[in-house]
């Protein structure tokens, strides 16, 4: 296929059948002299007024940790983590996955003041992936080693449920691979286009094949940050509640956490505590549960946030976070690194302070990418680093489950095996 939008003989049929996708590209273009990563015009900085402790929830051990943090030098911090996480997970250990990135539309409707990847119904750049086009790079994925993808994207209201089934069922047929994905906002978005509840798109999604979930979309988890930076998303006890409503089905997902964007440390403390308190509701229930935590900080480069006067987060900031989340989600088993945004000498140090997981290869990825930030690298430099660092690598699925010579596929999606007669 050329750069130009196809012709409606040419398109796949489960584009044909959604007509508004005839007005925007199915494909990602070439990129143009002026890039085709976009760049967002400026928007004007929002005042941020930050809530008093006592309005908070868990203020009580927001106070605790802030003296904590205030209290602590740096290093005793991370070697405090450090043992929590020598306690908590094989001591010589360090895991990482081999996935890819498959961002399956960049249509959306949200317009995230930070994010510099979406692009908006009528603009010549969205784009839409047919199953086909998915189908090849998860063959390459696979051809690669890799036993996963992440499937995210905008939040598209021109696809309705049945096209997300439809690819999961896709993908389950002709292409099996764990499929991690669909951030909670998507999930929303989902719904409201279905109108359904939360919990049955979800159900619909799992049998169709969707494996687990990201948790991306997270950002701060105050909705007085998230009102500065994208009013449109969904609030904070939303995301909650669409997490917990996949851990009761029986996915895990993973947390997340964007900083760097005009937040204080109380909103970064209040943020950890609800996911803390999430993962207590979700282990009780004894289904799904938060697999990891992953921190990463704001990258403004290309986006409508680029000229903001923000105090944007260093990286003596990344492993006090690094070290914080160990110590705070004491419940959440792994901590995971980000070498993306943070570089891959940043990402060593945290592994001594608290971090026990390396990320994924990323075969593929477009949204960090897309604000100009791009660390990845090869397996065999992950694993270096790694060993570097005075740790043995040792590649996992999405549940933590380590990768064993000979294994017959993902262990956490063997539930989707045929049984044999």
């Amino acid at each position: 296929m050329g750069d130009e939008t196809m012709g409606m003989s040419e398109t796949p049929r489960e584009q044909r059948e959604l007509p508004i996708l005839q007005r925007v590209a199915p494909r990602r273009r070439a990129p143009t002299p002026e890039g085709s990563v976009g760049y967002g015009e400026p928007a004007p900085q929002a005042r941020y007024v930050p809530q008093p402790l006592d309005a908070r929830p868990h203020a009580e051990a927001i106070g605790e940790w802030r003296e904590v943090l205030r209290e602590t030098p740096l290093l005793a911090l991370g070697a405090r983590a450090d043992a929590l996480r020598r306690e908590r997970a094989p001591a010589d250990v360090v895991t990482y996955i081999v996935d890819r990135n498959i961002n399956y539309t960049n249509l959306c409707i949200t317009d995230c003041k930070f994010c510099a990847f979406y692009r908006r119904p009528q603009d010549d750049e969205a784009y839409v992936l047919s199953y086909e086009e998915i189908g090849r790079k998860i063959d390459e994925t696979k051809a690669l080693g890799g036993v996963q993808i992440l499937m995210q994207g905008g939040h598209n209201p021109y696809l309705p449920l049945d096209w997300y089934t439809g690819l999961l069922d896709h993908i389950k047929e002709k292409h099996p691979i764990h499929v991690h994905g669909f951030s909670a906002s998507e999930i929303e978005v989902i719904s409201r286009v279905a109108k359904l509840p939360v919990d049955e798109v979800l159900r619909e999604l799992h049998e169709a094949g969707l494996d687990s979930m990201p948790g991306a979309g997270g950002e701060i988890l105050v909705d007085a940050v998230r009102d500065v930076i994208a009013p449109k998303k969904i609030d904070a006890a939303r995301w909650l509640e669409i997490h917990e409503a996949a851990h009761e089905i029986g996915m895990h997902t993973t947390g997340t956490m964007m900083y760097g964007v005009g937040e204080t440390w109380e909103d970064r403390l209040e943020h950890m505590l609800k996911l803390r308190a999430a993962q207590e509701r979700s282990v009780a229930r004894g289904a799904g549960r938060f697999t990891a935590f992953i921190a990463w900080s704001f990258q403004p480069a290309h986006t409508e946030m680029a000229q903001w006067d923000l105090p944007h987060g260093t990286g003596m900031d990344y492993l006090r976070i690094t070290a914080l989340s160990r110590l705070v989600l004491e419940n959440v088993a792994n901590i995971q690194v980000s070498y993306v945004t943070q570089g891959p000498k940043m990402a060593q140090v945290a592994l001594r302070f608290g971090a026990n997981d390396f990320g994924s290869l990323m075969i593929e990825e477009n949204v960090v990418s897309a604000a100009g930030v791009d660390f990845i690298m090869p397996e065999d430099e992950i694993r270096r680093l790694i060993e570097d660092a005075g740790f043995a690598p040792r590649r996992r699925y999405q549940d933590y489950r380590l990768v064993e010579e000979g294994d017959s596929g993902c262990p956490c999606c063997a539930w989707r095996a045929p049984v044999a007669v």
